[in-house]
């Protein structure tokens, strides 16, 4: 990979596990991520490549998992982040191999992200996580664990805070890693929310939160300083007028006429605010999009490519 023309970094969206309806296996899991490897493995053997990725249905699969055996108290958040990070690195890893040349290295990190202790989020908590339960064993679940709930259609769930990321704890290994010319597989899901104590001296612990895992990667992408940042889901790119007969794609935009435009809400907002943000930070290049398109979109010809006016 010397003389690679970028430092890419590509957050992988859940689709690349895991497909809307499909059963949660590991198996399935697997087959996607082998469907995803041939595409990324051609932006590895032209460029230095770094992937984050998802890991919300895996989380949540854990979650009722631990629910399911009651003789011990459910894994903290911190420690199932931390085992999805590894089970997914180790398929990706895998997969990647399989398709990579001999002498192209990989390597999956542990990663931890540091979050303020003071951030608001943690008054306001939001993301829903875990299984679904009905009004009264949430109301239990409340009184014993101390967790918040919030209504989820007819159901309700757990939600937890979803702090900014300040500092990737890791960065460091993570750079010499690309000097070096390795694939690095890293943030998983946000990274591992931890933080400081206010002890004397300062003790670093898990917290009970989850990162957004855009905002995540564009801080990963600032601190490893790449030339692109690629969020790939699962549509071609960002639209206005979505679902609708005048739905437009966007080509290219500025982050100040990203910001100004009606989208719909949900998993399309962080990674526009996240493209935003990278974009504003370094003055480099962002790009939404399809992750079957990820060579078309690093050579500025697919996606959505966000762009400093």
């Amino acid at each position: 990979m010397s003389g690679a023309d970028l430092r890419v970094v590509v957050a992988l969206g859940g689709n690349a596990l895991l497909r809307r309806g499909e059963p949660m296996t590991a198996e399935v899991q697997r087959e996607n991520i082998r469907k995803a490897a041939p595409a990324l493995g051609k932006i590895a053997t032209l460029h230095e490549l770094v992937i984050s990725h998802g890991n919300g249905p895996q989380v949540g699969l854990l979650a009722l998992q631990a629910a399911a055996y009651t003789e011990v108290d459910p894994y903290p958040l911190d420690v199932l982040g931390a085992q999805t990070e590894g089970m997914i690195g180790y398929v990706l890893e895998q997969e990647l191999r399989n398709v990579l040349p001999e002498d192209e290295e990989l390597s999956t990190l542990l990663t931890m992200v540091e979050v303020d202790p003071e951030d608001p989020a943690f008054a306001n908590p939001t993301k829903f996580v875990g299984p679904v339960y009905t009004e009264g064993q949430a109301q239990k679940l409340a009184e014993e664990k101390g967790w918040p709930f919030r209504r989820d259609g007819e159901w309700w769930r757990r939600v937890v805070p979803s702090p900014l990321p300040k500092h990737i704890f890791q960065i460091a290994p993570i750079r010499q890693l690309l000097d070096r010319d390795v694939v690095v597989i890293c943030a998983g899901g946000g990274g591992i929310p931890t933080m400081f104590t206010a002890d004397d001296p300062p003790r670093m612990v898990g917290v009970e939160a989850v990162i957004d895992k855009d905002l995540a990667s564009a801080l990963l992408a600032r601190e490893v300083e790449a030339d692109l940042f690629v969020m790939a889901t699962d549509v071609d790119g960002v639209y206005t007028g979505w679902g609708t007969p005048d739905q437009t794609h966007i080509d290219k935009v500025t982050p100040d006429e990203l910001r100004g435009l009606e989208l719909p809400a949900g998993s399309m907002g962080p990674k526009v605010s996240a493209a935003a943000q990278f974009v504003e930070a370094t003055g480099k290049r962002a790009a939404i999009g399809s992750l079957e398109q990820i060579e078309q979109i690093v050579a500025e010809s697919a996606g959505t490519q966000v762009v400093a006016g």
